[in-house]
């Protein structure tokens, strides 16, 4: 089945979704990696531009972090826990999702369309980008 990802602007931020044809796919986005400077690029005109700002920057990271298996963007609201991860998947392809941190049963992937603040997304590939997970995106992301 053929799709389309889409980062556009929500009430509140951002969304990033897989769209086929006019319905909203009801799953986290998967995307090859080298698909991301232009999604970026291409939301641009519709984000503030300090989100835009943020999100270009994230893609031209090249200082080296410590390496891990994901970029992430932590949350918290109370005892409640949750991270926006950028997640490499086989065939070069990226998975941005959030996960649930489930008191007694541990994280557990939440297979929807995050919907979060730009800062959020940015966050969590700027990670991804430091730890090397995004070594083929670099600075075409810029308008």
């Amino acid at each position: 089945m053929r799709y389309e990802v889409r980062l556009e602007r929500v009430p509140g931020g951002a969304r990033l979704a897989e769209w086929s044809g006019s319905r909203l796919r009801p799953r986290a986005p998967v995307l090859a990696v080298e698909d991301l400077p232009a999604l970026v690029a291409g939301a641009m005109g519709a984000l503030a531009a300090r989100d835009a700002e943020a999100l270009a920057r994230a893609l031209d990271i090249e200082a080296e972090l410590e390496p891990g298996g994901y970029g992430v963007s932590r949350g918290r609201t109370g005892d409640f826990k949750e991270e926006l991860r950028a997640e490499p998947l086989d065939g070069g392809r990226l998975r941005v999702a959030r996960w649930v941190l489930r008191p007694g049963s541990g994280w557990a992937l939440q297979d929807a369309p995050p919907m979060l603040p730009a800062a959020r997304f940015a966050e969590a590939l700027a990670d991804a980008a430091g730890k090397g997970l995004l070594s083929d995106v670099g600075r075409e992301a810029r308008p």
